[in-house]
């Protein structure tokens, strides 16, 4: 994507939700080269699986309540919090109260277009 084809206004309701794993969906909201927003929904007992990659990761807690998993390091997160991942750092997250997170990742996540 370049500056001439970039969606500078992004509107919820126009992108489609995608299933990625059971209780676990996700809306790819804006990126470009360097930078990706990602919504993810989560049912209750939903499971980010745990796993690794290159990205550097910062995710908002937009709801719920959230098991985190990060290097080893379990830590219950709600609704306000916010948790970082280093590049190739371990990590995932299982849903205590079903909820939303705001996942940013530079540079963007290329698997996450091969994947749709």
């Amino acid at each position: 994507m370049n500056e001439t084809t970039a969606n500078v206004f992004i509107e919820n309701r126009s992108l489609p939700w995608e299933t990625v794993a059971p209780g676990m969906k996700r809306k790819i909201m804006a990126y470009d080269e360097s930078l990706m927003v990602v919504k993810v929904q989560f049912e209750k007992g939903g499971i980010g699986a745990l796993h690794q990659h290159v990205h550097t990761q910062i995710t908002h807690v937009e709801s719920g309540v959230f098991e985190v998993e990060i290097a080893g390091e379990k830590k219950i997160l709600h609704g306000g919090d916010a948790f970082y991942v280093p590049p190739h750092a371990i990590h995932g997250a299982v849903c205590l109260e079903a909820g939303v997170l705001i996942d940013v990742f530079s540079p963007m996540r290329e698997d996450f277009l091969l994947s749709r």
